[in-house]
């Protein structure tokens, strides 16, 4: 439960801009029970203000409540937060569609080469590939590590494909579209048979560097690995050396260990990457998306209830 639930304005900060179109996203408030404003630095807030936000701010500590837009909120000190006891809350939870959407579109055109025929394109080069290199998705496995919304909605547009779909989490509770559930000690065994393995986990601690040398080589040799969690969690030196040597066919990057992507990145050229800059959840209605969470949030804090997805 909030200890205050008289909120009296919603201040829009104008980091959004980084993601999403400020004048819409107030505009998405037009319901809203409270007014809303678009505030730069130097705003001052006090225990009637909500806060949403791209980047942190010192200042946002003295208001009611702040949210994160974003999924990830590891710029944000959450123990100074827990100290000052401002609820924080984060956009988790409403990527499924995006991000599966962009996962399974890098697995279709890994596996029907629409990226190289795009590439031919360019040149108006009526490109023509060897009669083994395309295949279908269908029967293919697929291996979704973190079963979270990011896995589940992957799994089951996978699943809708006629993918054979299993993953890999703690819990044993079954999961949508996803045949066997491992547990991450068993990461190498449900990764071995994968034509595709997808991390869709959280980054933390433990998640960092998960897939490394061990685990890419662990791989099938036509297996393609897909990324659209965070970039740390992939060894990208692994990656390259194992994209170099053969040792796994190919990636479908959204996220890297330094964005942008470096120009000097190895990743930029090899033909069976896909690299996209962050924009798993890039839509046209994200801002709605995030709206709508934010929306709920409001009530829920006037009403004195618990807030969806606090992270602090």
């Amino acid at each position: 439960m909030t200890d205050d639930t008289d909120l009296r304005r919603l201040c829009i900060h104008e980091s959004v801009g980084n993601k999403i179109p400020e004048d819409g996203f107030v505009a998405a408030f037009d319901d809203l029970s409270i007014p809303v404003e678009l505030v730069a630095d130097g705003e001052r807030y006090d225990e009637s203000d909500a806060v949403a936000s791209f980047e942190p701010r010192p200042e946002f500590r003295d208001a009611g409540w702040v949210h994160v837009i974003r999924a990830g909120y590891d710029a944000f000190d959450t123990d100074e937060y827990e100290a000052t006891g401002t609820p924080l809350t984060n956009s988790t939870g409403i990527h499924g569609t995006t991000v599966g959407e962009i996962a399974v579109g890098y697995m279709l055109s890994l596996a029907r080469m629409l990226h190289i025929y795009r590439d031919h394109q360019n040149h108006s080069d009526w490109y023509e590939p060897e009669y083994e290199r395309p295949f279908t998705v269908e029967s293919e496995r697929l291996c979704v590590i973190g079963l979270g919304t990011l896995g589940q909605g992957i799994s089951e547009r996978a699943d809708a494909l006629g993918m054979d779909v299993v993953g890999v989490r703690r819990s044993e509770k079954s999961v949508s579209g996803v045949s066997e559930v491992y547990h991450p000690d068993d990461l190498h065994e449900a990764i071995a048979d994968a034509r595709f393995v997808a991390v869709a986990v959280p980054h933390t601690p433990s998640t960092e560097g998960m897939i490394s040398t061990d685990e890419l080589e662990t791989m099938r040799d036509d297996a393609y690995l897909v990324n659209v969690a965070r970039g740390p969690i992939v060894d990208q030196e692994a990656l390259v050396d194992a994209l170099d040597s053969g040792i796994v066919a190919g990636a479908g990057l959204d996220v890297f260990e330094t964005e942008p992507l470096p120009e000097e990145s190895p990743l930029w050229d090899f033909e069976e990457v896909i690299v996209s800059p962050h924009r798993g959840s890039a839509t046209n209605r994200y801002h709605l998306d995030i709206a709508d969470l934010v929306a709920e949030n409001v009530r829920r804090y006037q009403d004195g209830q618990s807030l969806k997805n606090r992270v602090a």
